[in-house]
């Protein structure tokens, strides 16, 4: 098994990736430039050495619910493959179909201006929609952004916290 610095050095050599530190040490690393709604390439990388690869998109890889590869096993040779893969199916530009599914889905439920969101030991999470974007706060602390409500939504579910 690679360690998190052998996984960390791997995956920092691919410029198109942006890392974003998250919480209990964990690392994310973004795909800004994707053409999907989807831009998460490598989930929840952890100093443990445990950690997934989003491959939603790729014909032939066993995935989870959400899309997700655990990656906590692999060689160099099986990470470094598996995010190249991961960013070029995020860079080919979705079906039309698919495109207008989602947009009619999405405009089908109207989400709220803002939510309270509680989770593990009673944690208190306040989800707010300004100026386009959609914050989460932890009190007065900001603890992330999301574009839409479905990225925040889907965050605050994997991290265990359910609406108020």
């Amino acid at each position: 098994m690679l360690t998190f610095e052998q996984k960390l050095s791997i995956i920092e050599a691919f410029p198109e990736l942006q890392r974003k530190d998250v919480s209990l040490g964990r690392t994310n690393f973004h795909y800004e430039e994707s053409a999907h709604e989807k831009k998460t390439v490598v989930y929840h990388l952890h100093p443990n050495g445990n950690g997934y690869v989003f491959a939603g998109l790729l014909d032939g890889v066993a995935t989870d619910d959400r899309g997700l590869v655990n990656i906590r096993d692999f060689s160099s040779e099986e990470l470094r493959s598996l995010i190249e893969r991961s960013i070029s199916s995020l860079a080919a530009a979705p079906p039309e179909k698919e495109a207008s599914a989602k947009k009619n889905k999405a405009s089908g439920r109207k989400p709220p201006q803002e939510e309270r969101w509680i989770g593990p030991d009673n944690a208190t999470l306040t989800l707010l929609f300004e100026e386009d974007l959609w914050y989460l706060y932890a009190g007065l602390n900001l603890e992330s952004a999301f574009e839409t409500y479905e990225e925040a939504e889907q965050y605050l579910e994997e991290e265990q916290f359910t609406r108020a």
